[in-house]
C-alpha cells in the first residue's frame, strides 16, 4: 500500500495536466490533461495505429512512457499512488479535444498509455483483445445486462468469474447518441453502511462458484468467496449478481440481502462521464454498475473497457518531495 497520501497529490500544478476532487464525492478525483498534451501525445505516437498495441504488446509501455515523460514524469507515481489508496481509488480522467467518435482509436491509445503506467491489461475474452469495445442501442437480446439498456446494472465488480486478478477497471466512453440517463452508478464499500453487517457474517467468506453466460467466451467455472482483506485486513470483494451460482437456500437468500443492500445505498454515487472521459477505479474497494437510459430508437452508446492487474511491487517515489 502506499505510504503517499493522495493528498499530497491534489490541487498542485502539473505539467501537462490538472487533479483535483470531483463534485460528486472527494473519493473520487477528476483528472485532466491538457489539449496541447494531448495533441503531443497523438503525434509522437502516430506511427503505431491500434492494432500495432494490439500485436506487439511491448508497444503499450512505450506509449505510455510518452505520455508520462510529456507530463514531466509526475503522472505515473500519481496513478500509482491514488489508484492504491483506500481513501480514494478511483478517477475520471478527461484528455481534453478527444472527444468525438471519429476519434475512437485515439481514445483507445490514449486509455492504453493511461493504463500500462501502473498495471498491464489482461486479455478480453469477450473481445480477443486487451480491451474490448461495445454498443449498447435501444433494443438488444444480450444475454446479461451490459448492452441492455432499460435496466439498471446492478453494482458489481469485474473479474469474478476469471482466474485472471483484476485490480482495476478502465471503462472509456466513445460514443454517445439519443442518451437520456445511463449515468455510472460507484460505490465506495468504506462508503456502504452495510458493510459490518455482511463482512461478520460467515457466509461473507463462504467459497461460492461463478459461472458467466455464453458471450463471455468462458467456459470454466471459478470458486471464491465474495469478501477478502486487503494488506491491511480491510474488506475487499469479488461480487457480481448475475453470475455468482448459490448451491443452496441459505446461500440464495444471503446473496439475495447482499444484493438488495448495496442497491439501496444511500452513498451511492451517479456520475455522468462525457465522450471522450472515462473512469478508472481500484476493482477491490470500488463497485460500479450503470443506470438505465430513457427509451429511443435512436440510442446508441459505444463503450470500451479494460481491466487488469498492478505491476508495481513497490509505491513511486513523489516527484514533489525530490
Amino acid at each position: 500500500m502506499s505510504n503517499i497520501a493522495t493528498a499530497d497529490f491534489v490541487n498542485h500544478q502539473y505539467q501537462g495536466f490538472s487533479l483535483a476532487p470531483s463534485a460528486q464525492s472527494e473519493r473520487l478525483l477528476e483528472l485532466r490533461f491538457d489539449e496541447q498534451t494531448v495533441n503531443a501525445y497523438l503525434k509522437a505516437t502516430a506511427e503505431w495505429p491500434v492494432q500495432a498495441l494490439e500485436y506487439k504488446s511491448f508497444l503499450r509501455f512505450r506509449v505510455a512512457q510518452i505520455l508520462n515523460d510529456l507530463c514531466g514524469q509526475a503522472l505515473q507515481p500519481l496513478l500509482v499512488n491514488t489508484l492504491v489508496d483506500r481513501n480514494t481509488g478511483g478517477l475520471l480522467i478527461t484528455p481534453e479535444g478527444l472527444d468525438k467518435v471519429e476519434q475512437a482509436e485515439e481514445m483507445v491509445k490514449f486509455t492504453t498509455a493511461v493504463a500500462h503506467l501502473f498495471g498491464r491489461s489482461n486479455f478480453d475474452a469477450m473481445s480477443g483483445q486487451y480491451y474490448a469495445r461495445f454498443v449498447v442501442q435501444n433494443k438488444d437480446a444480450s444475454d446479461s445486462y451490459l448492452r441492455q439498456a432499460h435496466r439498471v446494472m446492478e453494482l458489481h465488480n469485474d473479474g469474478t468469474f476469471v482466474e485472471q486478478d483484476t485490480d482495476y477497471v478502465l471503462m472509456l466512453k466513445i460514443d454517445e447518441q439519443n442518451m437520456e440517463g445511463g449515468n455510472s452508478l460507484l460505490l465506495h464499500l468504506d462508503d456502504w453502511e452495510h458493510l459490518d453487517r455482511f463482512y461478520a457474517d460467515p457466509m461473507a467468506r463462504r467459497v461460492m462458484r461463478w459461472a458467466a453466460p455464453p458471450s463471455k467466451n468462458t467456459t470454466k467455472d471459478v470458486f471464491h468467496a465474495v469478501f477478502d482483506t486487503d494488506r491491511s485486513g480491510k474488506p475487499i470483494m469479488s461480487y457480481i449478481d448475475q453470475f455468482v451460482q448459490p448451491k443452496n437456500y441459505e446461500e440464495g437468500v444471503w446473496l439475495a440481502d447482499l444484493s438488495e443492500a448495496l442497491e439501496t445505498s444511500a452513498h451511492r454515487l451517479s456520475v455522468r462521464v462525457p465522450t471522450g472521459s472515462f473512469l478508472l477505479i481500484n476493482n477491490h474497494f470500488w463497485l460500479h454498475g450503470r443506470d438505465k437510459f430513457t427509451a429511443h430508437d435512436g440510442l446508441r452508446r459505444e463503450l470500451m473497457r479494460q481491466r487488469g492487474y498492478f505491476t508495481h511491487a513497490k509505491t513511486l517515489k513523489n516527484p514533489r518531495q525530490g
